[in-house]
């Protein structure tokens, strides 16, 4: 049995209260490991520590910073195999994928903010002959940063990076559902050569731990990814105390393939865009709507591919896709399976238990599932399901594609398929969605804004935007003779 424990100050500590919570391993459904049941106390202790260390750590030099946090990548990079394991067994993610995607992404994550928080520049203007404005960015005090259980250590550096590199001291909360990575990475944090306080991770339920992180008076800054409904929450709480807000929330994407794409690198593409990690990705296209010109053809082929994928052992390089999350997740899209059956949909393949063997005997595993027969205002069409279960439907027209794509209160992101650069830049324009990818998905540059629009967020994160939220830009106005 696995113990984790707090990181505060430099240290692993016990939960203040001594209680503890249980962590299951979804391949198997079986309890592997302990984390802190922490609360209010513990958030405190973490903040108290992180202000202390403030002062310090936001006078080093930029380069100081930069050194610490690019030798905390290297340090990731360094212990990739153990961490991608980790992840693995705690997320129910096929290894392959955490190997090749979420902890190298997680190093890419620190390397990046590490060198760009030496690239980011003052502004000045000049306004006239003996009068200059100039802008300086300072970090703010201590970040809150929450962050889901899809892609644990991915999104949890995605926020801690530039958090760090601009000057911040911080309180992190990982996902109580998904917290191996975090606690491992917290290992690391002392070896980098990251001072005592400024980096601190507190292990615990939500309404426990971030909530007390989202109320504190000396956390002015919240940096959270999750659900809309708690994001929601978050809003209420922190708006009249004026803190600074980020939320990237849920997310119920649509794919719209038109009929002069290149269908087989379409076909390729949704496979991975409506399955990966089990669908799991705030960014999978859970909605697709195919032009009736290909639409049989299509259909028919997506099916018997998605038929073939295999779903069982994440240890095994030949799973597409793994378990689970949770029970309660399982349960939650097992019975969105069911709603789509009463709303009229039909399942042309999918939509039932995966029966393991042996110790995976009580894991939570799932058949990818496609549905068909549905209406754009239906629950099912309308609400994030965050699963390996997606909708079909065809349409005839551009202007109707547009409309069924933007027909949820959602609008995180979307994929157009097209060989048309006209059509492209059209139908990407006409989009309420925050990122729009064509003819590919998943492409991330580092440096591009990320966020939705609608109910799937406020603000935005990655590239300068991050470096922008987590600092407070001072205007100083100079008249000289």
């Amino acid at each position: 049995m696995i113990i984790i424990k707090n990181f505060i100050n430099g240290e692993m500590v016990d939960p203040v209260d001594g209680d503890w919570v249980d962590n299951y391993e979804p391949a198997t459904g079986k309890v592997y490991s302990k984390i802190p049941a922490s609360n209010s106390k513990d958030v405190e202790r973490a903040v108290e520590a992180a202000k202390n260390a403030f002062a310090e750590w936001s006078e080093w030099r930029l380069e100081d910073r930069s050194r610490v946090l690019l030798r905390l990548s290297e340090l990731i990079d360094e212990n990739l195999e153990i961490l991608a394991k980790a992840e693995s067994r705690d997320n129910g993610k096929p290894l392959w994928l955490a190997k090749s995607v979420d902890i190298p992404r997680a190093r890419d994550n620190f390397s990046f903010f590490a060198t760009g928080i030496r690239h980011f520049a003052s502004e000045s203007h000049r306004t006239s002959d003996h009068i200059i404005n100039y802008t300086t960015r300072k970090p703010i005090g201590v970040a809150g940063c929450i962050s889901p259980w899809n892609l644990p250590l991915y999104l949890f550096s995605w926020k801690v990076a530039p958090a760090l590199a601009a000057g911040n001291t911080v309180v992190a909360k990982p996902s109580e559902v998904t917290p191996m990575s975090a606690y491992l990475l917290s290992e690391l944090i002392n070896q980098a050569g990251i001072p005592k306080g400024v980096f601190n991770i507190v292990h615990g339920l939500g309404g426990d731990v971030g909530m007390a992180i989202v109320e504190h008076p000396d956390v002015p800054l919240i940096s959270f990814t999750g659900g809309t409904v708690t994001g929601a929450t978050i809003a209420r709480t922190a708006a009249p105390m004026f803190k600074k807000l980020s939320l990237e929330l849920g997310g119920k994407n649509p794919n719209l393939i038109f009929d002069d794409c290149n269908f087989e690198k379409a076909l390729k593409t949704t496979l991975n865009s409506s399955f990966a990690n089990q669908g799991q990705i705030c960014l999978c296209g859970s909605r697709i709507y195919v032009q009736r010109g290909i639409y049989e053809k299509f259909r028919d082929a997506f099916v018997e591919k998605v038929s073939k994928m295999k779903v069982g052992n994440p240890a095994d390089d030949d799973s597409r896709l793994g378990a689970i999350v949770s029970k309660p997740h399982f349960e939650k899209v097992k019975s969105y399976i069911q709603l789509a059956q009463e709303e009229g949909g039909k399942i042309l393949t999918g939509g039932v238990e995966v029966k393991m063997d042996g110790e995976f005997s009580e894991g939570w595993y799932l058949r990818p599932t496609i549905i068909e027969g549905l209406n754009e205002s239906c629950r099912t069409n309308q609400e994030e399901i965050f699963g390996p279960v997606v909708t079909i439907q065809p349409f005839d027209t551009e202007e109707e594609a547009i409309r069924l794509a933007n027909s949820t209160g959602y609008g995180l992101a979307a994929t157009v398929w097209t060989e048309s650069i006209n059509r492209a830049h059209r139908v990407s324009d006409k989009l309420k969605s925050g990122i729009v990818w064509v003819n590919c998905w998943l492409v991330r540059d580092l440096r591009t804004p990320f966020g939705g629009v609608k109910n799937s967020g406020v603000g935005r994160e990655g590239g300068w935007e991050a470096l922008r939220f987590f600092t407070e830009p001072k205007n100083i106005c100079i008249k000289y003779d």
